[in-house]
Parts: structure tokens; sequence; C-alpha cells
């Protein structure tokens, strides 16, 4: 443990192979917040990866999580592990720019009422990715369900994914892509850290719509960047990383859901688990020769 660090990484590690090293090596080089306290909660990987890491970079806690116990736990399970004021929680197929850390860790220490912080996610050939959004309305989450497989730029889809707005702007988002995530320690201690009961996807939008009922702000800011691969750690099973995403979407929507919207919840599942299926078949016909990539 670096001693008295301002700012934490948890890095939460399952078979992603070099992309741990690279990961951990970048976090290691950004020294504008000071030295990182930097842990990396493993799942039980198979690869490696978490060998190599130790081997190269003995100066990084490993914590062993004793079976591939979900990301939610595992974010957790890092957390408790450190006492840094801030901390970031990243994929260990991210790669973080020099810099981020200190603007990141800045405005977290003077802004009290800023819960998350998310950076400019870049994919590896430097288009932006869409990972700051608005929660969306009925109408937009279900013709994006419907249309998005095959129509990924139709008009409700780029209204979920704000893919109209000017990425360069700092602004007030709903929630943030777990991918790479800033949070001020206090705020996620307030609202129970994330909740284990997604093993994976939807808990990133969880937990910002927990700190944004609990007072906090949740901003996207391109001050930060983040270079991030996608799907390192999901493409030996995309079958079941498929499945397991519809299933999140259920629980957040069953859990979210008042009046009304109840009587829609037995419909939502026949057509959640309807595109799940078609998905799935969308992926074995013309997926095969790329990486898996599950998308919301």
């Amino acid at each position: 443990m670096v001693a008295r660090a301002r700012w934490a990484a948890v890095i939460v590690n399952y078979n992603a192979g070099g992309h741990l090293l690279a990961c951990v090596r970048s976090v290691l080089d950004d020294q504008s917040a000071g030295p990182a306290d930097v842990v990396v909660v493993d799942n039980e990987s198979t690869d490696g990866s978490v060998t190599e890491l130790a081997l190269a970079e003995p100066r990084v806690r490993i914590v062993r999580a004793g079976g591939n116990v979900g990301l939610s736990k595992a974010v957790n399970l890092g957390v408790a592990a450190t006492y840094a004021s801030v901390i970031a929680v990243l994929n260990p197929d991210t790669e973080l720019e020099r810099g981020t850390a200190g603007v990141f860790a800045a405005r977290l220490d003077a802004e009290p009422d800023l819960g998350a912080l998310g950076p400019r996610i870049e994919n590896p050939d430097g288009s932006v990715y869409p990972s700051a959004r608005r929660e969306p309305r009925m109408v937009d989450a279900a013709a994006h369900a419907l249309l998005g497989l095959w129509w990924p730029t139709n008009p409700f889809t780029r209204r979920y994914r704000q893919l109209d707005v000017d990425w360069g702007e700092r602004r007030a988002v709903d929630w943030l892509s777990g991918a790479a995530l800033w949070f001020r320690r206090d705020a996620l201690d307030a609202v129970g850290g994330w909740d284990e009961r997604y093993f994976m996807f939807m808990e990133d939008v969880d937990v910002c719509r927990r700190l944004r009922d609990s007072g906090r702000r949740v901003e996207y800011d391109p001050a930060g960047c983040v270079m991030h691969v996608e799907g390192v750690s999901r493409a030996s099973h995309p079958y079941r990383m498929i499945a397991m995403h519809h299933r999140s979407v259920w629980r957040y929507a069953a859990g979210r859901w008042r009046g009304a919207r109840l009587v829609l919840l037995p419909l939502a599942a026949v057509a959640l688990t309807v595109r799940a299926v078609v998905a799935m078949a969308v992926h074995r016909l013309g997926g095969r020769r790329k990486r898996p990539r599950v998308r919301g």
C-alpha cells in the first residue's frame, strides 16, 4: 500500500492477458495526483495475467477474490482494501492518459457534492465511445431494444446513447460507463458501494442512480481520457454475457419501476428474453470473426 495515497485505482481482472499489465503501468505512470495505491482484484483468472503482473510490478497489491465473484463484489473488495479519498475503478483493458488523475482528484477534492466523474473514453482507433448517458424514456428504451441490434444509428438509439452531443464539453449526466469511473470515497461509502446483486452489467447505471438519489452530482469531464479496448474479459463467454446483460436490465427495471409501469414488467421480461435470443443469433451469424461486444 502507498502510505497516505491521495488516490487509488481498483482494477478488476478476469483473464485480461497482457492488457492487465499495460493498464497497471499506465496508472503507475500517472503521477499527476501523486503515486496511486493500485489494487488488482482477481476473479480467479486462468491465463497467467496475475502471475505476470506480480513478477513485473511487485509494488501492486493483488486481492484474490476466491472465485469469479462478479464485477460489483470484486470492486467492493478492492475499495475495502484501500483508504484513499479518491477511487478510480478501471477495467483491465483500459489505459489511463497521463494527467487524468490530477484533474479528477482535484475536482473531487474541491467539490463535496460531486459523487462521480467519468473521463472521455476512446476506442483504440481514436473514436469516442459514448460512455456518458441519460436514462432513456420508456419509448426510447423500447425502440432502442427493438431496433438497436440491426440499425444502431436509429434516432432512439442515438438519443439514448447521446451520439449527437459534443464530447469535448463537460456536462452533468445520469450515468457513466464502469469501464473508467472516479468516485469520492465518502460518497461511495454513503450509498453502500456497488450493488452485489449485479454480477455484471447495469451495476454502473445503478451506482450512479443511487449517488444522484443521495444528492450527489454525476458528471462527464473530457479533461480526463482513457483508451478502452472493450470486451477482453468477456470474449470467451459471449453468449453467457449476452444473457447476463439482459438479465441485469430486467433486475434494474424490476427494482426501479413504480406505479403503472409495474404492470409492464411481465411484458418486459418476455421482450428481453426474445431480444437476448435474437442477439445471440446475430452474434452467431455475423460476429464469429469479430471480438464479442455486448452493447447497451
